[in-house]
């Protein structure tokens, strides 16, 4: 059976492995739109899992992308966001987006990002084309001279990340058509006289469940269940944060977000007297050779570092940040440090699809640490993707690459995001950044 076949109608019982962003927006819209059984495992007791990318305390609601396809998409979860409970409780607050660049790369992804955003939302957005435009319209963020221009985009916003996941789950519990399981999912159970079809999954205890169709939204995880070898990769990537007195809170409270497109790095707005400096970069590699369930013998591949220290490396990163962004602040210690995971793609493009060779098995993955904001419409794009419904600009988008990356001797390549948002030193490795110095000495005033 084709996967354009299968499609076509939801089977009886489907089984979401994975309860974060794509695997709670998944269960939403089954609720509402399936008849059948619906059960949602993860691995964490709890939603959000504290291992998950979204248990943050802020993420940058966009539709600032260089893809119309993503800021038409964006602007409609912007709206839900904005309009519904959705962004009720301190889940959205509309600041503003300040982006700046300096890189000819991060300058191109910033004048097609304003001409989507411009279009759809013309009275919101502003161009500032030199750094004192910059100052001027936001007074008190320190732009450095490397800085050439930008714009602002006042309809952007930030939310609470993790208080959205746990209102998913709220919205699932209270519709009452999920059953929710705790274990850790090892392998797929696939049966080659049915063609190689997902029957279900084995967990680490030696139980199994079974279901008509499995989707995996497993994140940077997913690596480890499916052969994703030049389609997609797990990076980390730096987080710090720093503590603010009440005076501090009240004067930044309301500063728009600021991202720095030739760094990466971003400062949002502090909420309970907490600054958080963000790099969204090329970020770290974690390689790891295990016995992969679906490739031959063993493998390398990268899966993320649970509770793994920041390297030196980032730290200093994210304090050249702060003494360049507001450098009142710059010589502040810092509280906590965190590296978070993304599951990256060659593009930046999600992959929700069908898996061309393994049948009823469903992927929805490839976040590439721009996921959240989606959470209110994602999972309706995700069934209708499962149905054969989906829009055709992002059914391209989102497909399953018909081949890896290589390199030129044909062999599977590293992947990099490379979609003209990311900026920084490409080809870092955990292991190696940490042994080059203290990773664990957040307080360091560096």
């Amino acid at each position: 059976m084709s996967p354009s076949t299968e499609a076509s109608k939801l089977p009886h019982s489907i089984l979401i492995v994975g309860g974060g962003v794509f695997g709670l927006s998944t269960a939403l819209a089954l609720s509402r739109r399936h008849t059948g059984t619906i059960t949602l495992i993860e691995a964490a007791p709890t939603i959000p899992n504290p291992h998950g990318s979204s248990v943050d305390s802020s993420r940058i609601l966009r539709a600032d992308y260089a893809n119309p396809a993503y800021s038409r998409l964006a602007n409609s979860a912007l709206t839900q966001w904005r309009s519904t409970p959705w962004g009720h409780d301190g889940r959205h607050h509309q600041n503003g987006l300040v982006l700046v660049s300096s890189t000819a790369t991060g300058h191109e992804y910033m004048r097609r990002s304003y001409e989507n955003v411009k279009r759809l939302n013309p009275d919101a957005v502003q161009e500032l084309p030199s750094a004192a435009d910059i100052r001027r319209v936001v007074p008190g963020y320190g732009v450095g001279s490397h800085v050439n221009g930008g714009y602002v985009n006042w309809d952007s916003a930030w939310g609470n990340a993790e208080a959205g996941v746990r209102y998913a789950k709220k919205k699932l519990d209270e519709m009452g058509r999920v059953r929710f399981l705790v274990g850790q999912v090892e392998r797929l159970l696939i049966d080659e006289a049915e063609g190689s079809k997902v029957t279900g999954v084995r967990l680490s205890d030696g139980q199994t469940l079974s279901a008509d169709l499995v989707v995996l939204a497993t994140g940077a995880w997913t690596g480890k269940l499916i052969d994703l070898r030049g389609r997609a990769e797990a990076t980390g990537h730096s987080l710090a944060y720093i503590r603010l007195t009440d005076e501090e809170q009240r004067k930044l409270n309301d500063i728009p977000t600021l991202l720095d497109f030739s760094t990466g790095m971003f400062i949002i707005p502090p909420r309970n007297n907490e600054l958080k400096i963000g790099r969204h970069a090329y970020g770290y590699r974690n390689p790891t050779i295990i016995n992969h369930p679906t490739a031959p013998g063993k493998i390398e591949v990268s899966l993320p570092s649970n509770d793994a220290p920041l390297p030196l490396e980032g730290q200093k990163a994210a304090r050249a940040a702060l003494r360049g962004m507001l450098p009142a602040l710059g010589e502040r210690p810092f509280t906590k440090t965190r590296i978070c995971w993304y599951t990256d793609t060659p593009e930046g493009d999600f992959i929700i699809s069908f898996h061309p060779e393994i049948k009823s098995l469903f992927i929805a993955t490839g976040g590439s640490g721009h996921g959240y904001k989606f959470l209110p419409v994602l999972g309706e794009k995700i069934v209708d993707a499962m149905q054969g419904q989906l829009d055709a600009d992002l059914a391209a988008l989102w497909k399953w690459a018909e081949k890896p990356l290589t390199r030129a001797d044909g062999s599977v390549a590293t992947v990099w995001t490379e979609d003209g948002s990311r900026s920084g030193v490409k080809g870092m490795v955990l292991a190696e950044e940490l042994a080059k110095g203290d990773g664990i000495n957040v307080s360091s005033r560096l």
